[in-house]
């Protein structure tokens, strides 16, 4: 892990008027006029489905980093799993969505990326002037490094992790994919070895009795439906969690396969149950429009877990 400053940041704006983030462009280090660093309507969900259409836009919350989540979601999870002053993980922190929002809720954050480009991003979202009413200014640092080696982040030091890795050859996030970066695996037991080295990572530096969040999705090879997100769960059922909550998350504009398949799906109502002729594979499937937010729990030293063995490492 290298620590990335604001002195950093600045050296980078002074040479590049913006990040290249897959194939696109995002302007950085223009002054951010922000209207409102709060959500003027906000709830805490109360079930297993999450659905957010419309992505919020406070303080210097955008949706034109790929693949991000929206701070709806982050709130949640800051509000209901941490409390103001303690300190929050996101290692493929991508755009700073998780650190924002950990800045307006007075929580402390570490972010960690593999992509500078993205840290940078990540450091322009944060340049504003913000301190929680009637909280301390929180403490945000900031990393380049592997997710699967988190050598600057102390052992049962972290009071949340919550983080949204790159799916599996779905969203290329470094420019160039950069060694290191999760979707340029090659094969999805590549993947899942790296996820696995993921959640003990996870495991050793979250506190006895917190909650570790990540949210991931599945895809499709061949018509055929592939659960990453149960194999990635079992990863992290594997160091040692326990499964304490399985959200569907609703997921909207998705640009890429919306673009692929929407109107080839529509040109197959009538016949939706009819064999393929040729290559119309488009027939015959449904396209995926939900991820797994999964929130696990550390045991607290000395637990007796066997009264959650059902919610545990069950192979």
């Amino acid at each position: 892990m290298k620590p990335i400053t604001k002195e950093d940041y600045l050296d980078f704006i002074r040479e590049h008027g913006a990040v290249s983030i897959e194939n696109s462009e995002i302007e950085i280090g223009s002054r951010h006029e922000i209207e409102k660093y709060q959500p003027g309507e906000f709830s805490l969900e109360t079930t297993t489905v999450w659905s957010f259409p419309s992505r919020g836009r406070w303080a210097t919350h955008r949706g034109d980093y790929r693949g991000n989540w929206p701070p709806q979601l982050v709130r949640n999870l800051l509000i209901r799993y941490s409390r103001p002053g303690e300190w929050v993980l996101d290692q493929m922190c991508g755009g700073g969505t998780t650190l924002i929002e950990c800045k307006l809720l007075g929580r402390n954050a570490i972010g960690v990326d593999i992509n500078y480009e993205a840290l940078m991003l990540t450091l322009d979202r944060l340049n504003f002037a913000y301190r929680p009413e009637g909280l301390g200014e929180p403490e945000i640092r900031v990393y380049q490094g592997d997710a699967r080696n988190l050598n600057l982040v102390e052992d049962e030091s972290i009071d949340l992790v919550a983080t949204h890795p790159p799916y599996a050859d779905i969203i290329p996030y470094s420019r160039g994919r950069a060694k290191g970066d999760l979707s340029r695996s090659s094969s999805l037991e590549k993947y899942l070895r790296a996820m696995r080295d993921i959640a003990a990572e996870s495991f050793r530096v979250l506190r006895p009795g917190r909650f570790c969040a990540i949210l991931v999705g599945d895809t499709r090879r061949r018509r055929h439906y592939i659960p990453i997100a149960f194999r990635v769960m079992q990863q992290f059922l594997d160091a040692g969690f326990i499964l304490r909550e399985d959200v569907i998350k609703c997921q909207w504009r998705m640009r890429r396969s919306r673009e692929k398949w929407m109107g080839l799906v529509r040109a197959a109502e009538g016949c939706w149950v009819e064999r393929p002729r040729g290559r119309r594979y488009w027939t015959d499937f449904l396209l995926i429009s939900h991820e797994h937010l999964f929130i696990f729990r550390k045991p607290q030293e000395g637990e007796d877990t066997s009264r959650y063995a059902l919610s545990m490492r069950w192979w």
